[in-house]
């Protein structure tokens, strides 16, 4: 078990010794610094769109003509700059996308965040699911030795039996040796995911015998469109292209205007002073940055279509490996463990009464515990699989699809 003594941070848990996943998955939302790191890019992001539509501050500016007291000239200048070519709203249209962007972005991390709980959730259970497991196949190991060394008592079987049995028994210690690290491992994962410490007692919720039905792909590929990562790669075009039209607008100059008031000491005068002032486009008119971000607006289409087509394969490949693993399971469940625990049960009552040698007992143990091995592979594939659909769409069950 985890060691450690506080409870779960902003879920109370009714039952402390039973953690339930959506009380993982509350808890994750609430105490993961990852994504309460990602929360504050909402702020940022509306910072940098309140600053962007600011206008530039006036400029005052104070000169004297010949330091000469009275001979001298002063002039006092109020200065403002008027951005021109829409530079204002297009710099407002840059900020804006980032706000949008940095929403997209808050829900995709929610969703990788998600299926990380689900991932470790399932994994806890799956480690516990095999402790369970590997004390079971103990306890049919210790069963097979007392077998044996009742039957080498009562002169009926060779003491190599009883070897045979004690190796058996040590081999099955070993694994369950290992279960109860991978345990370990496995629920300081868990902790790690949802950003709080579990208590010591904590056990994760058992697994249910049915898996979750596997959706199908034409409803899944329809609603491609709307997840968070494809979204956000059509969000990044319209950034690009906003940041093109900012570099457009960049190539017009900005007009200063100035007025002022001028005085002489040696006239003894007043005069009020009004300028105009505008950079000549001889040389620089942002022709490098227009380019560039021209260019960058192409491989922004460019990323978009290659996440498409990355996501599409993804989908139809991760549905038929969670297909197939849902039907291994089935297969397991309805099949082959009741069969491997039958030919256990026989080739063990065969053993008692001199029908079979401990060889036949050992092989279908053996059969018994393999089987058990690869009915919880199979389990933690269709788990991957469907925690691979989930980091696409997030909450599959807010989807509503069904087959």
């Amino acid at each position: 078990m985890v060691s450690g003594g506080l409870l779960l941070v902003g879920v109370p848990l009714a039952n402390a010794s039973t953690l339930t996943l959506d009380q993982a998955l509350q808890t994750a939302f609430a105490g993961n610094p990852d994504l309460a790191a990602a929360r504050w890019e909402i702020g940022i992001a509306e910072g940098d769109r309140q600053q962007a539509g600011l206008i530039p501050n006036p400029e005052v500016s104070w000169e004297a003509e010949d330091t000469r007291r009275d001979s001298r000239t002063t002039t006092v200048m109020l200065s403002q700059p008027v951005e021109l070519g829409g530079k204002r709203g297009a710099r407002i249209d840059v900020a804006s996308h980032a706000q949008d962007a940095a929403g997209l972005e808050l829900e995709r991390k929610r969703n990788a965040l998600r299926a990380d709980v689900i991932q470790a959730f399932t994994s806890a259970q799956t480690a516990q699911q095999r402790l369970q497991l590997s004390r079971q196949s103990l306890q049919l190991a210790e069963h097979g030795l007392r077998v044996a060394s009742g039957r080498i008592e009562a002169g009926k079987s060779s003491p190599v039996e009883g070897t045979r049995a004690q190796v058996q028994r040590s081999e099955v210690r070993l694994e369950l040796s290992r279960a109860e690290r991978d345990q370990a491992n496995a629920y300081q994962q868990l902790a790690q995911v949802m950003g709080a410490p579990l208590p010591t007692s904590t056990t994760v919720q058992t697994a249910t015998q049915s898996l979750p039905v596997v959706p199908p792909p034409t409803r899944l590929l329809e609603r491609l469109n709307e997840t968070a990562e494809l979204r956000l790669a059509k969000l990044q075009i319209d950034q690009r292209e906003a940041s093109l039209g900012l570099e457009k607008a960049q190539r017009i100059p900005d007009l200063t205007v100035s007025i002022g008031s001028q005085y002489s000491e040696r006239e003894r005068e007043r005069i009020n002073v009004v300028g105009l002032s505008m950079p000549i486009p001889l040389f620089n008119r942002n022709q490098g940055n227009v380019l560039a971000a021209a260019r960058r607006t192409d491989q922004a289409r460019d990323l978009r279509n290659a996440t498409e087509l990355r996501l599409r394969t993804e989908i139809q490949t991760t549905l038929e490996q969670w297909r197939t693993a849902n039907g291994e399971v089935q297969a397991f469940n309805q099949t082959i463990l009741p069969a491997a625990q039958s030919a256990v049960d026989s080739a063990t009552r065969g053993f008692e009464m001199g029908k079979f040698g401990f060889l036949d007992v050992l092989d279908a143990q053996r059969t018994l515990i393999s089987a058990r091995t690869q009915y919880i592979q199979a389990v933690a594939e269709a788990t991957d699989a469907r925690v691979r659909i989930e980091r696409i769409f997030g909450d599959l069950g807010a989807l509503a699809v069904s087959p």
